[in-house]
């Protein structure tokens, strides 16, 4: 099947009383070939891969190799994603986010040092983010989009900000990839970008498609030659120049750039070489370069401007692709320039600049086992995510000095119930140091892997995948089991090593204490988890959990304290008497003591909160899947 992207009809939702960013844009990016999509900014270039890529809402389908990409088992194995810097943790190391998004695409984790020889980065595998470049961040998210070994590569604006030799690289990469049967769209602004660096170029305009040409016939309507000057005396031999096209009746137009610089059109090197040295004027630089003929005519198609003043070329901070090699003339302070022959310009493609560019044998190996989903490649990814930073150590660290505080003090003062002070729970304290830690651990959960661009391609399912909701529910009950236990260990250490055994013995209803305790802290942790998921923010999910004792427990306990003429008196007997047989060990007991805790103001509410934030959680996975 041929490995190409075929959008349709592509319309973004009305933002009020504005137009649509994007309005029925369709074109095709073939196998093979590299395709820009030009455009200035606000063009609607984002937006359109936003649609594409299903991240957006709005009408039009897109076709991946003959189908939408929801309908692909493997949608990160289809198409990789650049869009902007990578996000991530700033202190997970560069090898521990290669690994981690490794177990959530499903691919070996030896696939990440294979990236990182490919892009250069082997010897920062060790680094931060936070540490990198602009440069280096690029890298790393070209790196994270072929990690899956995708047929399409797609990125956004991915040499903006880059340096000559890196934006070389990266389209050297680029065309390497389309050399290999691969599909690739990028997008940009800069219309000699676009020349230099595709075969084939989309331009839109305003959110509407207005061209869609070879990059021979782009160059040909939209770029034409123009003679690059920088001089000391630029506004002076600007003048002269006018003055002599309009004496002899010659079309030719000068715009003063920034600085000391010219961009002529109609002329050649010669010609304004010839010009300086009659009047003596110190050229420093005098090349043939490839200019802009400025924004496209509203009226109709991309076509060559003959009489209109063209707007002044915009110096791009990546490239001067065009510059004609022995077209420069630096003389020495106070000699005149030299005229420089005319000679025809051809745009230099990556692929033929071996020196600059990273051959395609350098590209990271095709992967010929691809793994399905399995029952643990969820569970694999969030462990890496969970321990990839530090952060989880710190808030544990944390809670147990403030837990180990909070009993001392509370054991000191004294009329606090030993349950209270086991888990350094005063009664003024909204929540016990351990469930707010594990609340912050869930909620952190849904740090920055859902706006990944390596999983993107998604659909932002990410988050709302459910086997990997199931594994972050998993990890999130299991450290928060964890750390409620070596809480309620550690104080009842310190209290019995500072105040003996009165206040460490076990109570007499352990079992039903023990069952509220941890049903608090994974209940918090579950909490945070959902309420991350759903809000899409970490933020959120902590307020999600802080809300529970603070805004949900006072009105149930309105409610149940309210007026009421029946009462559930007997609860525990009804109970006994519904199960027919007889339950081993006492189940039963446990059974009461479980409906007990949830009969709590705490516990009532934990769950009424659980419950509603599932369902939206559910609710808005579904809705993703039917749009």
């Amino acid at each position: 099947m041929l490995r190409v992207i075929q959008a349709i009809g592509l319309t973004s939702d009305t933002r009020k009383e504005l137009p649509p960013a994007v309005d029925d844009v369709s074109f095709e990016a073939p196998a093979g070939r590299v395709t820009a999509l030009l455009g200035a900014p606000g063009a609607g270039k984002t937006t359109a891969l936003g649609l594409m890529l299903e991240l957006q809402r709005g009408r039009g389908i897109t076709y991946f190799r003959g189908r939408p990409l929801r309908h692909h088992a493997h949608p990160s194995h289809e198409v990789g994603v650049v869009l902007g810097e990578v996000p991530g943790h700033p202190a997970r190391t560069v090898r521990g986010h290669l690994r981690m998004l490794c177990a959530a695409v499903g691919v070996p984790a030896q696939r990440a040092d294979d990236i990182l020889e490919a892009v250069g980065l082997a010897a920062l595998r060790d680094e931060p983010l936070g540490t990198l470049s602009h440069g280096m961040d690029r890298r790393l998210g070209l790196g994270c989009a072929l990690l899956a070994d995708p047929h399409a590569l797609v990125l956004d604006d991915a040499t903006e900000g880059l340096c000559t030799r890196e934006g070389t690289w990266l389209h050297g990469v680029l065309r390497a990839h389309a050399a290999g049967g691969g599909t690739v769209l990028f997008t940009t602004d800069d219309p000699k970008e676009a020349a230099w660096a595709a075969d084939r170029v989309v331009t839109l305009e305003k959110g509407r498609l207005v061209a869609d040409q070879e990059a021979a016939d782009f160059s040909r309507t939209r770029l034409r030659p123009r003679v690059a000057v920088r001089s000391p005396y630029a506004a002076r031999l600007g003048a002269l120049l006018a003055k002599e096209a309009r004496a002899a009746r010659h079309s030719v137009e000068v715009v003063q750039e920034d600085g000391n610089r010219l961009s002529v059109y109609g002329s050649t090197c010669a010609e304004v070489g010839e010009t300086a040295y009659r009047h003596g004027i110190l050229v420093h630089r005098l090349a043939d370069e490839i200019g802009d003929m400025g924004p496209t005519p509203a009226q109709g198609p991309l076509a060559r401007e003959s009489s209109a003043p063209e707007s002044p070329v915009r110096e791009s901070p990546v490239r001067e692709p065009f510059v004609r090699e022995a077209g420069e003339a630096s003389p020495a302070a106070g000699a005149p320039a030299q005229a420089a022959e005319t000679q025809e310009i051809r745009p230099v493609r990556p692929d033929r600049q071996p020196s600059l560019v990273r051959e395609p044998s350098l590209l990271p190996p095709p992967i010929t086992v691809r793994p399905g989903a399995g029952p643990l490649r969820p569970l694999r990814y969030e462990l890496r995510r969970a321990a990839g930073v530090g952060a989880g150590r710190l808030t544990a660290a944390a809670v147990l000095v403030v837990s180990a505080l909070l009993s001392v003090l509370l054991a000191r003062t004294g009329h606090t119930p030993q349950p209270r002070l086991l888990a350094a729970w005063p009664r003024d304290l909204p929540l016990p140091p351990a469930a707010l830690g594990a609340g912050l651990l869930g909620a952190l959960a849904f740090g920055d892997e859902f706006r990944h661009p390596a999983l993107a391609a998604d659909r932002g399912t990410v988050p709302r995948r459910l086997g990997l909701l199931a594994a972050k529910l998993v990890v999130a009950a299991a450290t928060g089991l964890a750390l409620a236990l070596v809480v309620v260990g550690v104080n009842a250490e310190l209290l019995h090593l500072l105040y003996g055994r009165e206040l460490t013995g076990v109570p007499p209803d352990w079992i039903a204490q023990g069952a509220s305790w941890i049903g608090l802290v994974v209940g918090c942790a579950w909490a945070g988890v959902l309420a991350a998921g759903v809000f899409r923010s970490t933020t959120a999910g902590l307020a999600a959990v802080l809300a529970v004792p603070v805004l949900v427990v006072p009105v149930v306990q309105k409610v149940l304290e309210g007026p009421s003429t029946r009462t559930a008196a007997g609860f525990p007997a009804r109970l006994r008497e519904l199960v027919l047989v007889r339950w081993p060990f006492g189940g039963e007991h446990h059974l009461t003591a479980v409906a007990g805790v949830i009969a709590q103001p705490v516990g009532s509410a934990l769950t009424l909160s659980l419950t509603a934030l599932l369902c939206a959680y559910l609710f808005t996975t579904l809705r993703s899947r039917v749009r």
